[in-house]
């Protein structure tokens, strides 16, 4: 349906089909926070820079600032809200992975993918990953930390 530029599409969130009105221009972060009332992905640069947006498509960390909500369709996107107690959370309050809390939702989703897709992650891998991300009140080392908690599996 079109009304005046504005289309409605399907975007599968966090398991869950939803039916949303955009325009053509709206970013997923855009439409995530304002349409759909998902707020863990933070607006910061809204140019791709700190990572505050990150969410997952098809399981890949995604800067959705980046990304155009019509682009989403018919794939899967996960946000920090679908995590659900996912090892990571844990990690991150047990390590102090956090202070302010800006940057959390956008480390957490990174983190949850290196997990799923690089288990046996050396200290390489793992900076490489958190480089997409930034972080202004933490060392990072609480951050590592944490991931490093879970790839071990002692999640300490």
């Amino acid at each position: 349906m079109h009304l005046s530029g504005n289309s409605i599409i399907v975007l599968n969130v966090n398991g869950e089909d939803k039916a949303v009105m955009v325009k053509p221009a709206y970013t997923l972060l855009h439409v995530l926070r304002e349409e759909l009332s998902l707020t863990g992905a933070k607006s910061g640069c809204e140019n791709g820079d700190c990572g505050a947006c990150t969410v997952l498509i098809d399981d890949m960390p995604v800067k959705s600032c980046l990304m155009l909500a019509v682009e989403a369709v018919g794939h899967r996107i996960t946000t920090v809200e679908g995590l659900k107690n996912a090892p990571i959370q844990d990690a991150f309050i047990r390590n102090w992975g956090f202070q302010c809390g800006y940057c959390t939702s956008g480390f957490l989703m990174v983190c949850h993918a290196l997990a799923m897709h690089k288990p046996d992650a050396d200290d390489q891998t793992i900076e490489e990953w958190l480089q997409s991300n930034l972080c202004r009140c933490t060392g990072y080392e609480e951050i590592e930390n944490a991931v490093k908690s879970i790839l071990s599996g002692n999640y300490n």
